[in-house]
């Protein structure tokens, strides 16, 4: 079963290693322990956790190229901030800064960042503080956070900057760009989601406010 597991990782985030899975499967174990009391996630979720969350979260690695510095506003569980540290956690140099006000779920972020020994740190401070913490960052990540309009208010101090965003979206992805487009001007990528054919993950660059 963990070899079909793998495989099935692999065919979206590229070759991992051995190591690398296990520390995912060891995310997952203690993801399932922590949200029985913390509520993480919705419980109607659990049974697809691996494929609907991990995975979910892992078909950003490749879509980030050889950047290093990664931003994860929102992180929640850990999705995608944390799946994406454990994968990318062997490349030289990088760092990740998980954003995360809730307490119990920074906890976890925190707990989870010391246990697998990941270039992680979790900020248990509001997104709209973030800015004067964190400065230059490369990739800017956001996952069932807040409409599109309100992510580009979050993420402008970063995106602004050269950063690149890359924003899970669902269905109703064509509705938000439009709500968008009075108000930001942006160099704006579809990618089709891989686990979902109904969802697509945004690549934001250049973001600017209309005058």
């Amino acid at each position: 079963m963990k070899e079909g597991r793998r495989a099935e990782l692999e065919a979206i985030a590229g070759a991992v290693s051995r190591e690398t899975f296990d520390r995912l499967v060891a995310f997952e174990a203690d993801f399932l322990r922590w949200n029985r009391v913390t509520n993480l996630i919705a419980q109607s979720t659990i049974s697809e956790l691996w494929q609907r969350h991990i995975l979910d979260s892992a078909q950003l690695v490749p879509l980030a190229g050889d950047a290093r510095h990664w931003l994860d506003l929102g992180s929640g569980g850990g999705f995608p901030g944390a799946v994406v540290a454990i994968l990318l956690k062997d490349r030289p140099g990088a760092t990740f800064d998980l954003i995360e006000s809730n307490g119990k779920k920074s906890s976890f972020l925190q707990s989870i960042a010391g246990r697998l020994d990941l270039p992680m740190q979790v900020h248990p401070i509001r997104i709209e503080t973030a800015s004067s913490v964190i400065q230059e960052v490369d990739i800017v990540s956001a996952r069932a956070l807040a409409s599109l309009d309100h992510l580009f208010h979050l993420a402008e101090p970063w995106i602004s900057r050269g950063a690149r965003g890359l924003f899970h979206k669902g269905r109703d992805f064509k509705r938000e760009i439009k709500e968008t487009i009075h108000k930001w001007e942006s160099d704006l990528i579809e990618h089709r989601s891989v686990v979902d054919p109904s969802s697509v993950i945004l690549e934001i660059r250049s973001l600017r406010r209309r005058p």
